[in-house]
């Protein structure tokens, strides 16, 4: 063991010889950049990601791939005014690049552009306001792609310079450390302002000890008070969850002593990680102080609070709770494009006597760990009376994570589309069909349990995924299940049924619960070849909901933005949100969910949401309205050209809807554009309105529905309708879909609006001409040309004739003889004809 009297003779012996301690000036210009969250066109690999180019760290650097353009970009949390930008080339340099700027991260504008440019270190003075800021490189000095050690964007943030606080955030608060030498040098000795005590690890690299701010806090200033055993490398860091951290400082060449390091960045935990030492001991601090920023700067969003207004929490002992579930019945069960949005969230427990009717933009969600956790003696109920007993457009409504045991032995769900039916135990039969049994046409089950039998009677089409079922009596069209225990065997020859023993990849929706009295979000583990329902065995992680910006009513797209980039994830509570500037979702591994149909509106021609090519992301429960300027994109997923293999952690999008007019005018050329590989779709609909407000050819113009350039793509579940031209076209390589829903565009004023290429009308789902492979079963395609019930359209499908495409049980049908089909895929199957809403049907193809 060591004596402290080590420590203070070296100090005494650097006071008598004046020797000055290596620091930064304490009043140095520190880059708006650093540590901030940066993307970029591609990366070279796993080893020089775009975050390297804004760690601080000269040792690491970024690197794209060999080719022309490539850029990298940096998000600075807030708009700024941008003064100068540093290029620290490594020696695959950019002999010709702009520097740009952009409010949205969509639109740039350039604000220099460097010609015959020879490596080295650039120094560029510019003037201009922006949140992102990138190196757009044109022309490639070498073979290799563009790589830079350091990225650094330097000017004022919007909101003007902050100051930073003298007293210190870390005093007294907790604290942690990856090893401590013994009992008597712990971490909490290192924030506890008394520079007698210390911690000390063990003697091995590497080495940390971290504190916890309590809360996400703007951060400027460390000072670090080294006992003898110092550190010769470290970085300072930090996180906003304890677990994924950013560098904010990296120190290389450090002789000890006290220093002190300005910063830039936000985080509630804050780490010094060791990771060369200096001695042969360990590391050893006599004190950390953290400085946050006061001021003008621009406070760190807070995770965590309350469920805002709109989200309605219940136990069994809720005074008046049949009546809650009545008042909001009534505001909601015809208000098919209002603006009132309703979450039911149930507590663990038994209801007894419950008839939970669900009205539009309703949710209802029990708030166990297991649907089973949450019982109800008594209805969920979704009928048609509101429509005359027509339950066609029951649309934009869910039930999740709860036990139902049906009053009369059987509970009626009878919906349409964007109407799911996750994570239920229904102790009963359970009947797909209003009242009366007119026309339906849904719909989706998924990891649910349904002891008695299942009764769809007029559902036109329905997909059941995961799940188990004591029995399904008939079927009109099309029925598709995989991994259904007690599913019906395939007979789309002479029935409706397209039946598969499991499902290829599947990961169910994240959902909030109760864990004792703390919210959290439960993230379930992706499964492969999967059959029945995923509890209660729950493979998943938990993320408190401090761990999410709870984002209600009023909140801005700056707002979400910023929340974004520090670290946070998303919960949206029940409202309609309007954007002025793209969500970008840039984090791995981020949870963006909706509850109550929560929807989003992009302003002034945005795109509603952009997700950078990482791993791991979740999108669910939420709708995407189309504003009334066209939007180019309204969710893109992957950044044009992006390639990186997502296999093992793929993003997923479930339950998340799009809709263009219907609520008023909406226009976008797409509505969903996924360039990433090995995306997982689960359970959309795509939605050009065909009633509504703001419908017409031209009102609500929307060209396509889903694009796919991603390889490796499934979708499950894909309800795609009525836009102007593909509602589905495929590009990417290996894509599969299993379940396809689709009407085409009634309102197309005649034949020549919809001919191209010498052929009558868009396919429904298009596969390039340049796709090898590709797979596909259970799809339809109907038309309803209500405008010009001539027209005939030439195919329902088109696909590439090669061994590798191949679909299976695919049919075409005329609603009331308002148009035709000439065939159901390319040039093969019969027609369709007269006024019967007989289907067209081929069991493969080729």
């Amino acid at each position: 063991m060591r004596l402290r009297s080590m420590g203070v003779v070296l100090a005494a012996m650097a006071a008598l010889l004046a020797l000055p301690v290596p620091r930064p000036a304490a009043g140095a210009e520190l880059p708006l950049s650093q540590g901030r969250t940066a993307t970029s066109s591609s990366d070279e690999n796993a080893g020089t990601p775009a975050a390297y180019a804004v760690d601080g760290d000269t040792g690491s650097r970024w690197s794209s791939a060999a080719s022309d353009a490539q850029w990298l970009q940096v998000d600075l949390g807030a708009t700024a005014t941008i003064s100068k930008v540093v290029l620290n080339w490594e020696a695959a340099y950019g002999k010709d690049y702009k520097i740009q700027a952009s409010a949205d991260g969509s639109t740039w504008t350039d604000l220099t552009s460097v010609t015959g440019g020879d490596g080295g270190t650039d120094s560029l003075d510019v003037s201009g306001q922006g949140r992102y800021v990138r190196m757009y490189g044109v022309h490639r000095a070498t073979q290799w792609g563009y790589s830079l050690w350091e990225f650094q964007v330097f000017g004022t943030s919007g909101a003007g310079t902050a100051t930073c606080d003298t007293a210190n955030a870390a005093k007294g608060r907790p604290a942690s450390a990856s090893s401590t030498e013994n009992a008597g040098t712990p971490a909490s000795a290192a924030f506890d302002g008394d520079t007698g005590t210390r911690w000390s690890s063990q003697a091995s690299d590497p080495q940390w000890v971290q504190v916890d701010l309590g809360s996400v806090r703007n951060l400027c200033k460390v000072d670090l008070t080294w006992e003898a055993a110092y550190a010769k490398e470290f970085q300072i860091q930090a996180s906003t969850d304890g677990q994924s951290w950013t560098t904010l400082k990296s120190v290389t060449g450090a002789s000890g002593g006290t220093a002190s390091y300005g910063v830039s960045g936000s985080g509630r935990y804050v780490r010094v990680n060791g990771t060369v030492r200096a001695t042969g001991y360990g590391y050893s601090l006599w004190e950390v102080a953290v400085h946050t920023g006061t001021g003008g700067g621009t406070p760190p969003v807070q995770g965590g609070g309350d469920l805002g207004p709109n989200v309605i929490v219940v136990d069994p002992g809720t005074a008046n709770l049949q009546q809650k579930f009545d008042d909001v019945f009534a505001k909601q069960e015809s208000s098919q494009f209002g603006t009132g949005r309703y979450q039911f969230l149930l507590k663990p427990g038994t209801y007894n006597g419950i008839n939970a009717q669900v009205g539009f933009y309703t949710s209802i969600s029990g708030l166990g760990l297991n649907p089973d956790d949450t019982q109800i003696n008594g209805d969920i109920t979704v009928d048609a009376g509101w429509f005359n007993g027509n339950a066609t457009q029951n649309f934009w409504r869910s039930a999740e994570n709860l036990a139902v045991t049906p009053s009369n032995g059987t509970d009626r769900w009878a919906v349409a589309q964007a109407a799911p039916f996750r994570r239920i135990h229904v102790k009963g039969g359970l009947n797909l069909a209003p009242n009366g049994y007119g026309w339906a046409s849904g719909g989706y089950i998924a990891d649910s349990k349904i002891d008695g039998t299942v009764g769809p009677y007029s559902q036109q089409q329905w997909y059941t995924r995961d799940s188990s079922v004591g029995g399904w009596t008939n079927g009109v069209w099309n029925m598709t299940f995989t991994g259904v225990q007690g599913a019906p065997a395939t007979n789309f020859d002479s029935g409706p049924y397209t039946t598969l023993d499991t499902t290829p990849v599947s990961r169910e929706k994240p959902f909030l619960y109760l864990d004792g009295s703390t919210y959290k979000v439960f993230v379930p583990a992706k499964r492969t070849n999967a059959r029945g329902v995923s509890w209660p065995a729950n493979a998943g992680t938990s993320i408190p909901l401090d761990q999410f910006y709870v984002v209600k009513p009023g909140a801005t797209a700056a707002t979400i933005n910023q929340a974004l980039a520090q670290g946070l994830n998303l919960l949206f509570t029940p409202g309609v949100y309007h954007l002025d500037q793209t969500i970008d979702v840039t984090r791995a591994d981020t949870v963006v969910l909706g509850l109550g149909l929560a929807t989003l509106v992009p302003d002034n021609g945005v795109d509603a949401m952009h997700v950078a090519d990482v791993d791991g992301v979740r999108l669910a429960g939420f709708l995407i309205d189309a504003g009334s300027v066209n939007s180019d994109t309204l969710l893109r997923i992957g950044q044009p050209g992006a390639s990186a293999d997502h296999s093992a952690d793929p993003t997923t999008m479930q339950d998340v809807f799009v809709r263009i007019g219907g609520a008023g005018p909406g226009l976008a050329t797409d509505s969903v554009v996924v360039n990433s590989d090995d995306v997982v779709i689960d359970h959309t609909w795509l939605w050009r309105a065909d009633h509504g407000s703001g419908v017409g050819w031209d009102t609500n113009r929307a060209d396509y529905g889903l694009r796919v350039n991603g390889d490796d793509v499934l979708a499950t579940g894909l309800f795609v309708e009525h836009f102007n031209k593909y509602d589905v076209l495929w590009s990417g390589e290996r894509g599969r879909t299993i379940f396809f829903q689709n009407e085409k565009a009634y309102d197309a004023p005649n034949a020549a609006a919809i001919t191209h290429d010498g052929i009558v009308g868009y396919a429904a789902y298009k596969v390039a001409d340049t796709v090898t492979q590709h797979e596909a079963w259970g799809l339809g395609s109907y038309c309803n040309y209500t405008a010009d019930p001539s027209i005939v359209q030439a195919h329902g499908f088109q696909v590439p004739v090669t061994a590798g495409v191949k679909l299976h049980d695919v049919l075409v049908i005329s609603l009331g003889g308002k148009g035709q089909y000439a065939h159901v895929v390319n040039n093969t199957g019969a027609p369709t004809s007269g006024t019967d809403t007989v289907p067209s049907k081929l069991t493969s193809f080729p």
